[in-house]
């Protein structure tokens, strides 16, 4: 009785793996050069759009950081808040926005927002001026 299959082939020895393996990896590293040669290079096509920030603190009637207020920002032009966030524990908040010269209206919304004792809050809108990719610190002051 005869069988029609081909001879085993024996296992590849070490330098043959090695010698495999290298040609391998040489074939990936020219792949990603020729991918990644014509035109920007990846650093330059990921860099980050420049960007102004809008650092704040929102401070309570004691003169205390306040945690978890909803501050809102919008453009002074425009009737609608665009960015909507929340102070942290250290009563803070940050919002970057366009680098571009334009006047901004923050403000704490205190919708449903009281003391401990149980009084409501209130809080004027704060005007930012932006000429440009700057920071422009505030603070929110909330008062009986």
């Amino acid at each position: 009785m005869t069988c029609n299959r081909p001879p085993r082939n024996p296992p590849p020895s070490s330098s043959l793996r090695l010698l495999r393996l290298r040609s391998f990896l040489f074939a990936l590293l020219e792949i990603h050069l020729v991918v990644a040669a014509p035109g920007q290079s990846s650093a330059q096509k990921n860099s980050p759009k420049p960007y102004a920030l809008i650092f704040g603190t929102v401070w309570g009637p004691d003169d205390r950081p306040a945690y978890g207020v909803k501050v809102k920002i919008r453009r002074s032009d425009q009737k609608h808040a665009k960015w909507e966030l929340y102070s942290d524990h250290h009563g803070e908040f940050a919002q970057r926005v366009p680098a571009e010269k334009a006047d901004y209206l923050v403000w704490a919304d205190l919708k449903g927002f009281k003391t401990f004792a149980g009084k409501q809050l209130w809080g004027d809108e704060v005007p930012v001026h932006i000429e440009g990719d700057d920071r422009v610190d505030i603070g929110v002051h909330l008062r009986q």
